[in-house]
C-alpha cells in the first residue's frame, strides 16, 4: 500500500488553478524528487501533502499506517528564521512537539530523540551554539535534524540546498540519500537541480506544460529531461 496517494489533484488559489489532474503514489522507501518551472506549484503541492493547503479537487490519502504528525518537514528558510536566537538543541528538540499532545514539557525520550538526531546529522558538538551564528550548511543540518525528530517514516524537503555552495550542497544531498537508503526513510524533495535529482532520486515528478511521474531512469530517457539537460535548469 502506498504511503501517500494523490488522486486527480487540482491545486490553486481561489479561481486560479496551478495544477490539474495530478495523480501519483509514493511507497515506503521511495525517494521522489519534484522538479518544475518557477510558479508551477511545487511548494503548493508539498503544502497540500502536509495538509496545510486544501485541494480544489481530488484527494491526498495517507496509507501504510502513516499519520500526518509523523511527517518530518524542512521548509525553505526566510531571513528572519536564519536569525532566530535559539540554541541548536532547542531548535532540534522543537521537532518533537507534534507527538507531545497537549503537554508543554519535553520528556526524557524527546531529549534522547533530539540527541540521536543531532548525532545522525553530525551536529552534536554544536548543540549549545546559537543557531543564528551557524553557517548556512550547518543551519540546514539543524533543520533536517529537527525534521528527523518528527519521523522515522517520511521527510518532505523544500529545496534543502537553496543558497548553499556546491560542496556543502553535495554533502547535504549525500546525507539525505543516506537517510533514505540506510535508515529507510521515504523522501519527497523539491529541487531545481536536475542532475542531483537524476543521481539520487528513485522517482521523478516533473510539473510543467507536460507532467511526468515515474522512475528516474525512464525520466532520463524521455523528451522532457533531454530538453532540460540541453537547454534548461530544471526549474
Amino acid at each position: 500500500m502506498a504511503q501517500i496517494s494523490c488522486k486527480d489533484l487540482c491545486l490553486g488559489y481561489e479561481s486560479r488553478r496551478i495544477i490539474e489532474d495530478l495523480s501519483f503514489e509514493v511507497h515506503s522507501g521511495d525517494y521522489l524528487c519534484i522538479l518544475g518551472e518557477n510558479g508551477s506549484g511545487k511548494t503548493t503541492l508539498m503544502r497540500t501533502l502536509l495538509g496545510l493547503h486544501k485541494p480544489i479537487a481530488g484527494a491526498v490519502e495517507l496509507g501504510d499506517d502513516l499519520k500526518q504528525s509523523e511527517i518530518g518537514y524542512l521548509p525553505q528558510q526566510t531571513q528572519v528564521q536564519r536569525d532566530f536566537p535559539a540554541s541548536v538543541e532547542e531548535i532540534v528538540l522543537s521537532g518533537c512537539g507534534g507527538r507531545r499532545g497537549i503537554s508543554p514539557f519535553y520528556t526524557k525520550q524527546d531529549r534522547q530523540t533530539a540527541l540521536d538526531a543531532m548525532e545522525r546529522m553530525d551536529i552534536l558538538p554544536l548543540k549549545k551554539r546559537c543557531y543564528r551564528e551557524l553557517s548556512g550548511g550547518q543551519q540546514q543540518r539543524v533543520l533536517l535534524a529537527r525534521a528527523l525528530c518528527a519521523t522515522k517514516k517520511l521527510l518532505l524537503l523544500d529545496e534543502p540546498v537553496s543558497g548553499l555552495d556546491p560542496r556543502v550542497s553535495m554533502d547535504m544531498y549525500r546525507s539525505i540519500y543516506e537517510l533514505n537508503k540506510e535508515d529507510g526513510i521515504t523522501v519527497i524533495m523539491i529541487s531545481h537541480d536536475i542532475n542531483a535529482a537524476i543521481r539520487y532520486a528513485s522517482h521523478i515528478l516533473y510539473i510543467g506544460k507536460e507532467i511526468f511521474f515515474g522512475r528516474s531512469d525512464d525520466f532520463v530517457s524521455g523528451d522532457i529531461a533531454r530538453g532540460l539537460l540541453t537547454g534548461g535548469d530544471g526549474r
